[in-house]
């Protein structure tokens, strides 16, 4: 049956959230805080937020280095995955993924269907995997952060969800860096 196992215990995992944006400073940085709020009610460790500018290079630096720390097992960006000039967060993380996870874009945009509509294909919401480390592009607008983290995220890295989720991948993430490095 799917949904939460009460007899599996919580693991919680470090997470790290970066909000990209021209605009936002900490003081409204709305999505940002929706996010971190939901990270600690959840039970997870907040490891660090950010902000950087909409530019592909800034927004990989900072994916870079958390991918390479040991205490960031997920990391949740919010802003910059439009259709616009200034939107390059998808191409940031593209250029990271070691694997992409088509299917959380596909679900996003399903669950975001069913609140605006057709508006839903201007997101170019994406999800992948780099370095033993989970990331997720979210829209900026606080409702597609409620929306990703409440109906996808919430579960999905929750390791008592059943009949499967990622926290339980974890361990699993590098077995073939470490199959051919033995």
């Amino acid at each position: 049956m799917p949904g939460i196992d009460e007899t599996r215990e919580f693991i919680p995992v470090g997470i790290a959230l970066l909000t990209v944006s021209d605009t936002r400073t900490e003081a409204d940085d709305k999505s940002g805080r929706i996010l971190a709020d939901r990270v600690r009610e959840a039970g997870h460790r907040l490891v660090v937020q950010r902000i950087v500018p909409d530019e592909v290079d800034k927004i990989k630096t900072e994916l870079e280095a958390w991918i390479g720390d040991p205490e960031v097992d997920v990391v949740i960006a919010t802003g910059g995955t439009g259709v616009t000039g200034r939107d390059v967060t998808p191409e940031a993380f593209h250029a990271v993924y070691e694997k992409e996870i088509p299917g959380f874009g596909e679900i996003f945009r399903m669950v975001s269907y069913e609140k605006i509509r057709t508006s839903t294909i201007q997101s170019r919401a994406t999800a992948g995997v780099a370095n033993g480390t989970f990331l997720f592009a979210l829209p900026g607008s606080p409702g597609a952060c409620k929306d990703a983290w409440d109906e996808i995220l919430r579960y999905q890295l929750d390791y008592r969800q059943r009949p499967c989720n990622l926290v339980e991948l974890m361990p699993r993430l590098k077995e073939r860096e470490r199959r051919q490095a033995g």
